[in-house]
């Protein structure tokens, strides 16, 4: 089994090939009409956003077998719909994050995004790129990136059976994330919950390497055995004592059942953000792959809910300060086309 058809495999696990659903009337909510902070968290929030994780793809151009057969994501999805899912949200920038294409066609990937973040018709800003750091044709391939300002970084998902325990602690594959850091680039760290300790440990032998946790850690809202858990904890918490390394809140969405609410996110989310801290906490959409759960609209109404009590300068910069800070964001005067 290869590697996008691992993460094909993880993806069936984790979401069960579920279609999006929409909350029942009953869990269309809003803080208690007694509480001084009551709003109606259905609509988007009125803070500007900057969404971290957006992903694309065109299945026209590419070539995802990973999500071959999949029961909402297998059709392509591309700036028009991202556009339309985020309608009535303040969107301010976005980030674009790489899709796990046939390794033969990541050069083009990264041409089809840089062009996006070029033109004024959308908000991505920069881009994530997929990449092989335990290739030794690594270097050779991201030198044709170095001193680009639109490329912020690279990401190999190391969820998949291709990727055992440790496999980012190959020689190889630490001496290319080493080379990111002297690029002025980061890597992502999307891992399997119980194997933080290795990210951990690659954060510590690249210390000038930026490194972001994905999906708070991608460990499941209904996990419940008491082991997991205790060890994704404490890889949470090994990864916030580097002071290199940063948090995406974002994506176990995925992981909740059918008829999910908020509060089954917040103990994941409270906990994530505690542990980084309000400096080093990011908002994330994981479009389109959270419509297995939710909208984007609705996911945002989720965070908005499970922050609620939080200032709104940690807020602020859960959902945009940090975002522009960390990746180094140049503002972009971009419009919605005219529908």
């Amino acid at each position: 089994m290869n590697c996008l058809e691992s993460r094909r495999s993880f993806m069936k696990r984790v979401a069960s090939c579920a279609a999006a659903t929409a909350w029942p009337a009953a869990g269309r909510f809003t803080l208690s009409a007694a509480d001084p902070k009551d709003q109606d968290l259905n609509s988007p929030s009125s803070l500007p956003i900057v969404d971290t994780h957006q992903h694309l793809w065109d299945l026209s151009k590419f070539s995802l077998p990973w999500a071959k057969g999949h029961t909402t994501l297998d059709r392509s999805f591309v700036t028009a719909d991202y556009l339309a899912a985020t309608a009535g949200v303040n969107l301010a920038q976005s980030v674009y994050m790489e899709v796990d294409v046939a390794p033969a066609q990541q050069a083009a990937e990264a041409d089809y995004v840089l062009d996006l973040c070029r033109r004024n018709d959308n908000p991505m800003s920069g881009a994530v790129i997929s990449g092989r750091p335990a290739s030794s044709e690594f270097a050779a391939s991201i030198a044709r990136y170095k001193g680009n300002p639109l490329i912020k970084g690279v990401r190999q998902v190391l969820h998949s059976d291709a990727t055992p325990p440790g496999f980012c602690l190959d020689k190889q594959f630490v001496a290319s994330v080493h080379l990111l850091g002297e690029m002025g680039m980061s890597f992502d760290l999307c891992m399997r919950p119980g194997e933080l300790r290795d990210g951990e440990k690659l954060a510590a032998l690249c210390p000038r390497t930026r490194f972001i946790v994905d999906h708070c850690g991608n460990m499941s809202v209904q996990e419940t055995d008491a082991k997991k858990i205790a060890a994704w904890k404490q890889g949470m918490q090994a990864l916030a004592q580097r002071d290199n390394v940063v948090c995406k809140i974002s994506g176990i969405v995925v992981t909740a059942r059918e008829d999910w609410q908020p509060a089954d996110l917040e103990p994941n989310m409270r906990f994530s953000m505690e542990t980084f801290g309000p400096d080093r906490s990011m908002f994330a959409g994981d479009w389109p792959v959270c419509t297995q759960r939710a909208t984007f609209a609705q996911w945002v109404a989720a965070l908005e809910w499970i922050t609620r009590d939080l200032p709104l300068a940690h807020r602020r910069k859960l959902f945009h300060d940090n975002a522009v800070r960390f990746y180094g964001l140049q503002p972009k005067p971009w419009k919605r086309p005219a529908s």
